[in-house]
């Protein structure tokens, strides 16, 4: 073989780096269908990070309210069923006392005949749903809650007339604030307020309750029996103390006394949440899928508005799997575009919302990442068919459109 003889040169191989910047290149000459694409898969993905961020936010305010309050309250109540069941006893607030598991406890009871007025001139019918209750302890201080202005309402049962409003009941009596000279009118006669309570979020029945020494609610058809009694446990023993309760109030018969746990009411309402969460997560989804079919659709039409490119290139030498992986990038940087920007979205949306509550930011690692990992799914998976269809254009037939 002669020393100048021609030398047969391989294909130079294209590396990722190159890949790279055709990619760009690519999204770059097209910047308006690359910004509408890209929005799709923003939305998808903004959709799901903030509907995971705002309920792992909103889950992380009420976890700080449990710990504020405490899950270690027990609520004593006369048994539901069928039938005559029996009131609790009047010494239940002494008995659930004696208990070792037990480090405080208070009750409430109801004075059936008890009406509240902001005046003696209000239509009887027009009680707002109000009612009035006496009182065993200090309620507000067992049940984690607080006064927001004034003081408890003296729980002796020879104590003078005075009141303490609930937050919902000042609201409908029209009582915005505590003054020297506030008076409500119950049972035929003015009576003093010497306190009005903040909102009970383990006890929100009793927000619309006008408490009162029992020596008053004796007058208001007041029979002695409490109506609920509220008992902060050792955390340690909930389950023990719940099981000690029914036992130790009613010897005789335990089964006409029920034990709950406020908390799980929240609890409930929580898990009731992260079922919409679910539920909104899906619609997310779906808007991602969407977004996926969007970049789809356009990275086929970029293929048949280039086919003079991929003849040009496949002229000059590219092989069928250059020009395949380089339309497969450039899907694969379109949805990572968008994925970037939503995540940015939906991290912003979050924050905002949170701290327009009040609450904590609480966004879950493994939201941003499975976001941002299912942009470069849906983006591989979207241009593979577009791929694969530009890497069979014949050069002949792509030549053609030059």
């Amino acid at each position: 073989m002669s020393a100048h003889t021609a030398r047969v040169q391989r294909p130079r191989t294209v590396g990722a780096g190159d890949l790279l910047r055709l990619g760009v290149f690519g999204l770059r000459t097209r910047p308006g269908r690359v910004v509408l694409s890209a929005l799709g898969i923003a939305i998808g993905i903004a959709a799901m990070i903030a509907v995971v961020g705002i309920s792992s936010s909103s889950k992380a305010a009420l976890d700080q309210v449990l710990d504020a309050l405490g899950t270690n309250v027990l609520t004593v109540t006369k048994a539901q069923g069928f039938g005559d069941v029996p009131p609790l006893p009047s010494t239940a607030v002494e008995s659930a006392l004696r208990q070792s598991d037990v480090r405080d406890a208070a009750g409430v009871g109801e004075a059936e005949d008890g009406r509240v007025y902001r005046n003696p001139f209000v239509p009887a019918a027009e009680t707002k749903g109000i009612g009035v209750m006496t009182v065993w302890g200090d309620v507000p201080t067992v049940l984690g809650g607080s006064l927001a202005a004034g003081r408890w309402v003296d729980p002796s049962p020879d104590a003078p007339a005075q009141a303490v409003l609930g937050a919902v009941a000042a609201q409908n009596l029209g009582i915005d604030g505590l003054r020297p000279d506030t008076q409500v009118w119950i049972g035929g006669q003015w009576v003093q307020v010497v306190g009005v309570l903040a909102p009970l979020q383990l006890a929100e029945d009793l927000d619309n309750q006008v408490f009162v020494p029992q020596a008053l609610a004796t007058t208001l058809g007041f029979d002695g029996h409490p109506t609920a009694v509220y008992t902060r446990v050792d955390p340690e023993r909930v389950a023990d103390a719940r099981d000690v309760l029914a036992n130790a109030i009613s010897p005789d018969h335990p089964q006409d006394v029920g034990v709950t746990r406020p908390s799980d009411a929240l609890a409930a309402k929580n898990a009731t949440d992260d079922s919409f969460t679910g539920l909104l997560v899906g619609i997310g989804g779906v808007a991602l899928l969407v977004g996926g079919i969007g970049v789809a659709n356009t990275m086929v039409i970029t293929v048949l508005e280039r086919r003079a490119e991929v003849g040009v290139r496949r002229a000059l030498g590219a092989r069928r799997r250059n020009i395949r992986d380089q339309f497969l990038v450039e899907s694969l940087l379109l949805s990572f575009l968008g994925g970037v920007a939503g995540v940015v979205i939906g991290l912003g949306v979050t924050i905002t919302f949170a701290l327009a509550q009040g609450w904590p930011v609480a966004i879950p690692l493994w939201a941003v990442g499975g976001g941002l990992a299912a942009t470069v799914v849906i983006g591989g998976v979207s241009g593979l068919y577009p791929a694969a269809r530009a890497a069979r254009i014949p050069p002949t037939s792509a030549l053609a459109a030059v």
